[in-house]
């Protein structure tokens, strides 16, 4: 559990997401951690570019595509043609390595480092190229969770 200060930091940070999504629309990016089901988030980004495009929705899996050098939303000024712009994540033992474009070892005493925005785009059929590591996403910093009604870890 985490220590009540930071989760009420936490919860304030979601509640500002929650209602400036509300009052000003979508916005550009979507701060992942913010949702108590990100799962059905990521659903509902298939769904909507299935119904967009015609597409069955069980064929749809996301590519990805990391977006510069920040971890912020400098860059980002657009909504994405497809699928959606997610930010707040982080890499535990590793870093992003803009210039290369890839995952990089841990910067000397660097637990955690932040996670550019990252593009989710929804692909038909996609299968990763042998070359990219599937890299696993946690909700929480505990890699344990119980089995969801999909068969999923509920904190994977």
């Amino acid at each position: 559990l985490k220590p009540l200060a930071s989760w009420v930091k936490d919860f304030a940070a979601r509640m500002e997401f929650m209602s400036t999504w509300l009052t000003e629309g979508e916005p550009v990016a979507f701060w992942l951690p913010g949702f108590f089901f990100p799962q059905g988030f990521m659903t509902a980004a298939l769904q909507n570019h299935a119904r967009k495009t015609g597409t069955p929705i069980d064929r749809l899996t996301f590519s990805f595509d990391v977006l510069g050098d920040k971890h912020g939303l400098g860059d980002v000024k657009a909504l994405p043609s497809e699928g959606v712009y997610v930010h707040g994540l982080y890499l535990e033992s590793a870093t992003w390595d803009a210039a290369a474009g890839h995952l990089s070892y841990a910067r000397p005493g660097e637990m955690t480092s932040h996670l550019p925005v990252v593009h989710f785009r929804p692909a038909v059929d996609y299968t990763p190229p042998p070359s990219h590591y599937a890299c696993p996403l946690y909700k929480t910093a505990v890699r344990a969770g119980v089995l969801s009604t999909t068969g999923q870890s509920t904190n994977f």
